[in-house]
C-alpha cells in the first residue's frame, strides 16, 4: 500500500510549490487509445487516454499556459472539454464536439491550447461526445500562484479521488440500444473510486484504492463527481470532513459528515487523521428521490492509518438514505463563497436579462421503438437538435442555416410545473436547426430553471460552459416572481460551474456575460443531455479586439 498513488500527488505538488514564480507553459500528450481492462469479474475494452484509467492529472499553476495535444487512435472520434476552464476569448479549446469544434477523428491530432486566468483549485477534463467520458476522465488540479498559500490550514498531503460509474458491457451498445427501444439504456453495473469499485463488488480485491494516513495529519481530498448519471452521497467512517472549495472556488469552511456531490462538481475537504488507528471505508452512493431507477450499489476506498495490517476490516460510513432530500437542501444550502478581501463575490446586483427556463422529460413518436414512441427531454419544451457543422465556426464566420437565435426567454405556455404529473401533450418542439440564446456582451443575465412534472419530476445537474455562475437562490414548488427574489443570497451565494435544480423545484443563478464566444449549457446526467436537454448561448464580442472571440488556430479538425 506504499505504492506510487499514495506518495505521487505530494511529490508533484512539492516540485510545483518549488517552481519559478514566473508563468510557465505546460505541455502534455494525451494518446486516445483502447486498452483491454477488468471489472467485476468482467473484461472488455475501454476507451483510455495514455492507457490510463482514469486518465492523467494535468497539474498547472494559476497564470499558467497549458497546450495538451490529443491524438486519437481510437475508433471513435474523440473530442475533450476542460470541465470549469474559463477559456477567455477562446472557445476553440473549450472541447464539446459539435459545439466549439469539430471532433477530432481517427488517427488526427489537436492541441488544446489554454490560458488558466484567475482560477485555482480542483476542476477536470472529459471527453464530450456520445457516453465516452464513461472512461475518458482526469484530473485537473490548479495550484494557487507562487507564494499565494491556501485560506485553509495546510495540509500534509493531497489525493484526488474521482467518482465513476462502470458497466460490464460497451458503453455505446448499451446506449444503442436504449436509444433503438425509445427507452432509457440500462444502468450502471458499479460505482467506482479512481476506477475501482472496492471490495463490496466480486473480484474487487486488487481493484481498491487506498490511502496511507498518519495519526494527527491533515490531508485535502480533491473530489470529482464523473459518474454518466447519478448524484453521489460520499462520506469516510469515523471522520468528518471540512468542505472548504466547490467547483475550484473557495468557500466559507464547514464541518460535515457526508457530502452530496452531483457529475460534473468537484468539492475538496480537509480531513484530519484523528480517529482511532484502523482501516476506515470512504464509500460513493446515489442520491435519487425520485421515482426513477439508479445503481444504487456503494463503491468504496479505504483509509487507512499506517501500521496498520491489511486484515483488519474496514468500518463502513453511515450515508444518508438514498432519497434523503433534506439532507440534499440542507446540505447546498451550507455552501457560501468565501467572500473575502482576496477572494471577492462579484455578485450582479442589477440584472439586464430575466431568464426562465423549464426543464422537461417528453414523449415523441418513434415507429421503431418498443412503444412507437421515445423519451426526449427539453428546455423550454424545445429538444434541442445537434448541428453538422461546430457552432462556434458557424457563429466566427456567420456562416447561414446552422442555427437560429430565437431561443424564447421562457416557456411558451405558463402551467403548473410541479403539481400533479402531467402526462398528456408530452411532445416537444424539434426543429431542423438548433436554436441558441443570444446576449449581448458584458450584460448581467439571471436564469431560473424550474423542474417540471413532465412525466416526472428528478434532480438536475446543470453545467455552463465559459462561466462561473452564483447560485442566488433555490427551492421546493413553483418559482414565484414577486416573492422569492427577496430571498436571493447577493452576498456570498456559491459561485459554481455546474448547480443542482432540486427534485420538484427551481434555482437561481446569476453571471456577467463577458465572455465572448458561443457556450454550450445542458444538464449533465449524459442520459438527458442525449435526450436533448441542453441549449446554447451566443455572447457577442465586446467593443475592441481585446474583448472580442480569438481566431481558430490553424490545426482547428475539420467536419
Amino acid at each position: 500500500m506504499k505504492g506510487g498513488s499514495i506518495f505521487l500527488p505530494f511529490l508533484v505538488w512539492f516540485i510545483c510549490i518549488a517552481a519559478p514564480a514566473r508563468a510557465a507553459v505546460k505541455t502534455y500528450q494525451f494518446d486516445v487509445q483502447v486498452k483491454n481492462v477488468s471489472r467485476l469479474c468482467h473484461e472488455k475494452a475501454i476507451v483510455t487516454v495514455n492507457g490510463m484509467y482514469p486518465g492523467p492529472t494535468v497539474y498547472v499553476r494559476e497564470g499558467d499556459r497549458v497546450l495538451i495535444n490529443v491524438t486519437n487512435q481510437a475508433q471513435y472520434n474523440m473530442s475533450i472539454h476542460w470541465h470549469g476552464l474559463k477559456q477567455y476569448r477562446n472557445g476553440w479549446a473549450d472541447g464539446p464536439a459539435y459545439v466549439t469544434q469539430c471532433p477530432v477523428q481517427t488517427g488526427q491530432s489537436y492541441t488544446y491550447d489554454m490560458n488558466v486566468t484567475g482560477q485555482r483549485g480542483t476542476l477536470w477534463w472529459h471527453a464530450h461526445i456520445f457516453w465516452l467520458r464513461a472512461t475518458v476522465y482526469g484530473a485537473i488540479v490548479i495550484l494557487p500562484k507562487q507564494g499565494t498559500p491556501y485560506p485553509f490550514p495546510q495540509p500534509h498531503f493531497e489525493h484526488n479521488l474521482i467518482l465513476g460509474e462502470w458497466w460490464n458491457d460497451d458503453v455505446e451498445e448499451v446506449v444503442k440500444q436504449g436509444n433503438n427501444l425509445g427507452l432509457p439504456p440500462k444502468t450502471s453495473d458499479a460505482h467506482t473510486i479512481n476506477g475501482k469499485p472496492g471490495p463490496l463488488f466480486p473480484c474487487s480485491e486488487k481493484y481498491t484504492y487506498a490511502i496511507e494516513v498518519e495519526q494527527g495529519k491533515t490531508y485535502l481530498l480533491r473530489i470529482i463527481n464523473a459518474a454518466l448519471n447519478d448524484e453521489l452521497f460520499f462520506a469516510i467512517a469515523g471522520h468528518n470532513m471540512t468542505v472548504v472549495e466547490i467547483d475550484a472556488v473557495y468557500t466559507k469552511p464547514f464541518l460535515t459528515n457526508a457530502i452530496l456531490i452531483a457529475p460534473g462538481q468537484t468539492t475538496n475537504v480537509l480531513v484530519r487523521a484523528n480517529g482511532a488507528p484502523g482501516r476506515y471505508f470512504m464509500a460513493a452512493r446515489p442520491f435519487m428521490d425520485a421515482p426513477i431507477a439508479v445503481d444504487n450499489r456503494t463503491a468504496t476506498a479505504i483509509l487507512q492509518y499506517k501500521g496498520i495490517p491489511n486484515t483488519i476490516i474496514p468500518t463502513l460510513p453511515q450515508l444518508p438514505a438514498e432519497n434523503d432530500s433534506s439532507f440534499a437542501l440542507s446540505y447546498n444550502d451550507r455552501l457560501r463563497s468565501l467572500n473575502s478581501p482576496l477572494f471577492p463575490a462579484n455578485v450582479p446586483l442589477k440584472v439586464d436579462r430575466h431568464l426562465f427556463y423549464t426543464i422537461g422529460l417528453g414523449v415523441d413518436p418513434c415507429p421503431t421503438c418498443l412503444n412507437g414512441t421515445r423519451l426526449v427531454a427539453s428546455l423550454n419544451n424545445i429538444t434541442f437538435v445537434m448541428p453538422q457543422v461546430a457552432l462556434l465556426q458557424a457563429h466566427y464566420l456567420n456562416l447561414k442555416n446552422v442555427f437560429t437565435a430565437d431561443f424564447p426567454d421562457r416557456p411558451p405556455t405558463p402551467f403548473n410545473y410541479t403539481g400533479a404529473p402531467l402526462t398528456a401533450n408530452l411532445q416537444t418542439a424539434l426543429g431542423k436547426r438548433p436554436r441558441l440564446s443570444k446576449v449581448a456582451f458584458n450584460s448581467t443575465v439571471e436564469l431560473v430553471l424550474q423542474d417540471t412534472n413532465l412525466l416526472s419530476v428528478e434532480s438536475h445537474p446543470f453545467h455552463l460552459h465559459g462561466y462561473n455562475f452564483f447560485v442566488v437562490g433555490s427551492g421546493v414548488g413553483n418559482f414565484d416572481p414577486n416573492k422569492d427574489p427577496a430571498g436571493f443570497n447577493l452576498v456570498d451565494p456559491p459561485e459554481r460551474n455546474t448547480v443542482g435544480v432540486p427534485t420538484g423545484g427551481w434555482t437561481a443563478i446569476r453571471f456577467r456575460a463577458d465572455n465572448p464566444g458561443v457556450w454550450f449549457m445542458h444538464c449533465h446526467l449524459e442520459l438527458h443531455t442525449g435526450w436533448g436537454l441542453k441549449t446554447a448561448f451566443v455572447v457577442e464580442d465586446g467593443p475592441d479586439p481585446d474583448h472580442s472571440h480569438l481566431p481558430p488556430p490553424k490545426d482547428l479538425p475539420p467536419c
